[in-house]
């Protein structure tokens, strides 16, 4: 993971060291980044994850807004060429090389497939706070959603394990400067 800096560096960066920061915790969603940029100073990591959250919940995005911050994280089970040094790890690929299992091969190609169905259905990628879980494991997830939620329920659904996805790679990169 890389390293972010503290939080008191992080309120005097300059906007595009901010974001850059905060694209480590959150992919790359600008509209987030620039609430979060608005909003400073934050007295803590975890007040700028809940006001991340408050925003992405509440009415300060607009609807293409959400879309675009849920539609930054990359897909379970995508091409790992496509995938963040963070989303490699949370997705349980334990090589960086080029090899990928039959096995790998299997729930991934079952994984896109629902990737596709989910985006059809709701407009926008799953999201899934994986915690160390295999892939194998997400695939009666993303089923059980499909058939419980509605959109607007899977968009907080989504969102919200999307904050708990920052507040794991916010511990994973520093305990001390929460």
């Amino acid at each position: 993971m890389a390293s972010i800096p503290s939080i008191e560096q992080l309120n005097k960066e300059t906007p595009e060291k901010f974001v850059q920061a905060v694209n480590t915790l959150f992919e790359t969603a600008p509209p987030l980044a620039k609430r979060l940029l608005d909003a400073r100073p934050f007295s803590s990591y975890i007040q700028l994850i809940d006001y991340a959250e408050k925003v992405c919940l509440g009415d300060d995005l607009t609807q293409q807004e959400k879309l675009e911050v849920m539609n930054a994280h990359p897909r379970i089970g995508a091409s790992k060429a496509g995938l963040s040094a963070n989303s490699l790890k949370e997705q349980g690929y334990t090589s960086h090389s080029g090899q990928v299992s039959a096995q790998d091969e299997a729930v991934n190609a079952e994984l896109a497939k629902l990737n596709q169905q989910y985006e059809d259905q709701y407009g926008f990628k799953f999201v899934v706070f994986v915690n160390g879980r295999p892939r194998n494991q997400i695939i009666p997830i993303i089923k059980e959603r499909m058939a419980a939620n509605d959109r607007e329920k899977e968009l907080y659904v989504g969102i919200t394990d999307m904050m708990l996805i920052a507040k794991d790679r916010l511990k994973k990169a520093t305990e001390s400067k929460i």
